[in-house]
């Protein structure tokens, strides 16, 4: 079996990738074999199409409402299940793996579309292409283009395989708003020594950048009456933070993980700024705190607590939530606090609450009610023993984010490098106004708070009539409230991607069904009650724009006499 052309197509317009990946594999052998195509793609990604062409025969993956794709699929294989073609293989990748017989000398071509928002974090964009021919591949090529309307700030490609021959490979193009990356090696380039038909083509291509940005109101770009507004204010005053970090030391963190979390812990203290306040609270079946209060993150106060980190150590229960209720109270006490600053709780556990209140609703109550909305709470469950869907539901309803930390050697990285997302809150209170006659579909538009670093995206879609689109942005800054204004002008904006050759028409459309159904499902994860009706509407776009999400299945329908039709899910990180 040859994989004689591996082609991965991309293009960005306005952080919206859409990816296609196509692979072309010949049978030499003189009787039928297993052709197998296996693409890692984003987590974040949403697949849109698949298919498959046999000797001049397509067949293509068809999306539907996932419960009646396995019922279907149920009733076509009685008993004898399949895994599914999709499952998430690291931290960042999910991988979609299929298998179809081909007769000799018979050719199969594989392709598969998805496409994605990209997130920025720490100041980039991050285009994350998994390579893993396994084989030499004749004609092998890695296509990006990227086009940025406001104007590339910096550009940069990063591997994990690279080697000098294979930058010689490697081809970048730039101008103003327009990037063009081409990697094509050859066969010899592909080699890891002359001799060997071996491949070195195995980890990450990476493409990082970022846009240039006025000091405005954001950025507004419109194709066929569909508008996205980007938000990355910059160089702003940084608030003073509260931060509690909440530190499980029960017995199943012992060994490596608190090791880590030391370490994370004494980074991250050197990271906080002096307006800052901390304290820690360590939990098992007891909660203990540091400190009785807050301190200010001064060099002697800084001493101390990488003293008490160095002395942690684990043994015990897990009381979850009596630590986030202290975490709470000493919020509330706290006084002295600067008026215009943030407060956060960082919780890290690796376990299910096993002493207290075990009952994970009750938590969940307790605890939403306890923060009543006026401090932000950060969930990281540390391996694969938490329930992270607990952590995920605490998180989101209480204006914070979960993630999970992989039992890896960079662990303490991750920590830090999440610290790091929250490190500098430069607004809060974000409000993100447009004419109520003019827009509809509006995505959320109000957010509690603002990091360095990250972007807020807000879209909708504009009503017929309007020439003028008028936005307002209300926030407040460390140092007052902020009114933005700014108006676009709907023909002027419509024309910028007019000429562009390579856009995919209503890429505005799809970006704003995208981020629709995103925040669809995430609300449905914290909803209290109204939660059939968010996820009836976001399995309504999923549909229409042909999305595979948490509620949609592609189902893939082989050639007679093979295992006939096999599903393709989303995995979710929650399980």
């Amino acid at each position: 079996i040859e994989i004689y052309s591996l082609h991965v197509d991309c293009k960005v317009t306005s952080r919206f990738a859409h990816t296609v990946v196509t692979s072309k594999i010949v049978n030499r052998a003189n009787e039928s074999r297993e052709a197998t195509f296996e693409v890692e793609l984003p987590k974040t990604a949403f697949i849109t199409n698949f298919s498959m062409s046999i000797d001049g025969k397509v067949y293509s993956g068809i999306i539907k409402e996932k419960a009646s794709a396995q019922k279907e699929y149920d009733t076509a294989v009685s008993r004898g299940q399949s895994a599914g073609l999709v499952k998430i293989t690291g931290r960042k990748l999910e991988q979609f793996h299929v298998s179809v017989s081909i007769a000799a000398a018979s050719k199969v071509t594989f392709e598969l579309t998805y496409e994605e928002l990209l997130k920025r974090q720490l100041g980039n964009f991050e285009l994350l292409i998994k390579v893993r021919p396994k084989q030499l591949v004749k004609h092998f090529q890695i296509d990006v283009h990227i086009f940025e309307p406001q104007g590339i700030r910096f550009l940069e490609t990063d591997s994990t395989f690279m080697t000098n021959e294979l930058t010689e490979a490697l081809t970048k193009v730039q101008n103003e708003t327009k990037a063009r990356i081409l990697f094509k090696p050859t066969v010899d380039q592909q080699k890891i020594n002359p001799e060997l038909d071996e491949t070195l083509l195995n980890g990450d291509f990476v493409v990082r950048y970022d846009v240039k940005r006025g000091a405005t109101a954001g950025d507004i770009q419109i194709v066929n009456g569909y508008f996205v507004h980007y938000f990355a204010p910059h160089e702003m005053p940084v608030f003073p933070k509260n931060v509690i970090f909440l530190i499980d030391r029960s017995g199943s963190m012992a060994g490596r993980k608190i090791e880590q979390t030391r370490a994370a812990l004494l980074k991250i203290l050197q990271d906080l700024r002096p307006e800052d306040r901390f304290s820690f609270i360590t939990f098992n079946s007891k909660v203990v705190e540091w400190k009785s209060s807050l301190l200010q993150a001064t060099a002697e106060n800084m001493a101390s607590a990488a003293g008490f980190v160095q002395t942690l150590s684990a043994s015990g229960g897990t009381d979850i939530n009596r630590a986030l209720l202290t975490a709470v109270s000493v919020l509330d006490k706290a006084d002295r606090l600067p008026k215009s600053s943030v407060s956060m709780i960082i919780l890290l556990t690796d376990g299910q609450p096993t002493s207290g209140e075990t009952n994970v609703e009750v938590i969940q109550e307790n605890i939403q009610k306890a923060v009543n909305g006026k401090y932000a709470l950060f969930c990281l469950g540390f391996g694969f023993d938490v329930s992270y869907k607990f952590l995920e539901k605490m998180a989101l309803s209480n204006g914070g984010i979960a993630r999970r930390i992989y039992e890896n050697a960079d662990a303490a990285l991750q920590l830090q490098g999440f610290y790091q997302e929250v490190a500098t809150p430069i607004l809060t209170k974000i409000e993100m106004q447009y004419p109520e006659n003019a827009v509809e579909g509006l995505t959320k538009n109000n957010f509690k708070l603002f990091f360095e670093g990250s972007e807020i995206i807000v879209s909708g879609k504009i009503s017929n009539e309007l020439d003028l689109l008028p936005v307002e942005i209300k926030a407040q800054s460390h140092a007052s409230d902020l009114i933005l204004k700014e108006e676009a002008n709907v023909k002027e904006k419509e024309q910028v991607f007019q000429n562009q050759s390579y856009i995919f028409g209503n890429f505005i459309e799809r970006l704003w069904a995208y981020l629709t159904i995103q925040q669809l499902l995430e609300k449905s994860i914290s909803a209290q009650e109204d939660q059939k009706t968010l996820e009836a509407q976001a399995l309504e776009l999923s549909l229409r724009y042909s999305f595979v999400t948490p509620l949609t299945s592609m189902v893939v329908t082989k050639p007679a006499g093979q295992q006939q039709t096999e599903l393709a899910n989303k995995p979710t990180e929650a399980g």
